[in-house]
């Protein structure tokens, strides 16, 4: 007896914000919809259930990083993992959601075949290691753009004689205890700026050691404001008029940084000093080579960096690494510092779409070939969604219009009795810049493995969430690079057979 394979509208690849999201939209848009969300981790929350690093917290404000249909109700709007977490599993019980998580299953391939218009899908139960197979209409890729089972360490040498714990971010050792211990955080960057003042606040001697400096800015941590309107108004109008605000002011900065570079890095310095001691080297340490927003800026809660520098707990060192001893880091000029553990805070490995191959009708999809179309699905892949979110702005924010539209679109294909759409290029020549086009390190090292995107809509992947409202949210779903087309004859027709029988 053979095994009947499961067949879903639409599968949904990770559980975290996106894939939490992405489940809401079909089971709140469309009910009835058959859907499943997978999850290779035994969790759900993505990002907010794996890091767990000291310190462990957004950048964005709540507010906007939570969801625009679930008011984020905490004084913390800059807030730590557990309270992220436990706000994805308040959404997930509040809506029900539950029943369309399956844990621990990985997918292996999906391979499209257009004879049957579906999707088959390779998926492995991390757990046993057994395979079974699922078939859909519709793939969504929710996972994000890194990898979960290893982050990114380059070549330093001298690293593997080092006498002491050498411990990336991305797999934080529970047992390791930083009181009284000189550390050493390799790295400038969100995540180091973030375990720095933590392992202060714990006893340790921290330097972050960095090769070129990046733009901080202190945010506050708590919106008493934001407390006081809610007891006004209530929760969900208060919700709607401070995420406007939010996006008013993340929009307003990241446009002055572009317009304005220099009267924006003449702001930024302006604050950082107020911050530091009296003669502290500024433009040494906190005066980057390129303009705000080439990468992305980093969000300090409180300016509790600057704090941990000013009380003596944290250091910062500008320099290049020579080698590694069994005792510290030689920097090539000679400078010596002392260390009992090292934090590699060196960065993400890209992976994008869960890393999982693509077949298209026997093709092998390069995605390095491919162009997105508005932000979300690819050229020549069939059926075929993503979510990835902003780097100018909070990344949900980009997330909510993208599943928006995925069901706009579902309910468009519905009412005039199409199974299969597929972005189409208007010219192969056309020209193409990367999907992320963005200075971070990360990106950089990932542009080989990454979809591209084009000069002008909708081959471009907008930054403006006020531009993406207009295309995703309020846009016409038919244009000239959408193709549309029905069932095959065939399938249509072993369909109704198997309808009818059952």
């Amino acid at each position: 007896m053979v095994d009947e394979v499961e067949h879903l509208d639409v599968l949904i690849v990770g559980a975290g914000i996106s894939g939490i999201g992405a489940a809401h939209a079909l089971a709140t848009r469309r009910p009835g919809t058959r859907f499943a969300v997978l999850e290779a981790r035994a969790a759900l929350g993505g990002t907010w259930d794996l890091f767990r690093y000291p310190g462990i917290r957004s950048d964005s404000d709540l507010t906007t990083f939570g969801y625009e249909f679930k008011p984020w109700t905490d004084v913390k709007v800059i807030a730590d993992a557990d309270r992220i977490l436990a706000y994805l599993h308040e959404t997930v019980a509040e809506y029900d959601l539950e029943r369309y998580l399956r844990f621990q299953r990985r997918v292996v391939q999906a391979s499209w075949s257009g004879a049957e218009a579906r999707w088959t899908i390779e998926v492995e139960h991390t757990g046993t290691a057994e395979r079974s197979t699922i078939t859909c209409d519709w793939l969504f890729a929710a996972g994000g753009y890194y990898r979960y089972d290893r982050g990114y360490t380059p070549e330093i040498a001298g690293l593997d004689t080092f006498a002491g714990p050498v411990v990336h971010p991305q797999h934080w050792p529970e047992e390791l205890a930083a009181r009284g211990k000189r550390v050493v955080v390799i790295g400038s960057g969100a995540t180091a700026v973030t375990i720095v003042p933590a392992l202060a606040r714990e006893g340790a001697a921290v330097t972050m050691l960095q090769r070129t400096p990046t733009y901080v800015m202190s945010l506050a941590s708590e919106d008493r404001f934001a407390v006081r309107l809610r007891r006004l108004i209530g929760d969900r109008r208060a919700h709607a008029l401070l995420r406007r605000r939010s996006i008013a002011i993340q929009r307003t900065l990241w446009v002055l940084a572009k317009r304005r570079p220099a009267m924006v890095r003449r702001f930024i310095r302006k604050q950082t000093v107020r911050q530091l001691p009296e003669g502290y080297p500024v433009d040494e340490h906190f005066n980057p080579p390129y303009d705000p927003w080439d990468q992305r800026l980093c969000f300090v809660p409180d300016g509790d960096l600057f704090r941990a520098i000013r009380d003596g707990g944290a250091e910062v060192v500008t320099g290049r690494i020579g080698t590694v001893t069994p005792g510290g880091v030689e920097l090539e000029d000679g400078r010596t510092i002392e260390a009992d553990v090292i934090v590699t805070a060196t960065g993400l490995d890209v992976q994008p779409f869960g890393g999982f191959p693509m077949v298209v009708d026997g093709a092998d999809v390069r995605l390095s070939d491919t162009v997105a179309y508005k932000g979300l699905m690819l050229s020549g892949v069939p059926n075929f969604a993503f979510a990835i979110g902003y780097t100018n702005a909070s990344w949900t924010l980009k997330v909510g219009l993208v599943c928006e539209y995925f069901t706009r679109l579902l309910d468009h294909m519905q009412r005039h009795g199409y199974a299969v759409a597929v972005p189409r290029l208007p010219d192969e020549g056309m020209p193409t810049r990367p999907l992320l086009d963005f200075g971070a390190g990360y990106v950089q090292r990932a542009l080989d493995r990454l979809p591209k995107q084009g000069p002008a809509v909708p081959w471009v992947t907008s930054s403006s969430y006020a531009d993406d409202v207009r295309l995703l949210r309020r846009g016409p779903i038919s244009d000239a690079a959408l193709a549309f087309s029905a069932r095959p004859t065939a399938t249509a027709d072993v369909v109704a057979v198997t309808t009818a029988a059952r």
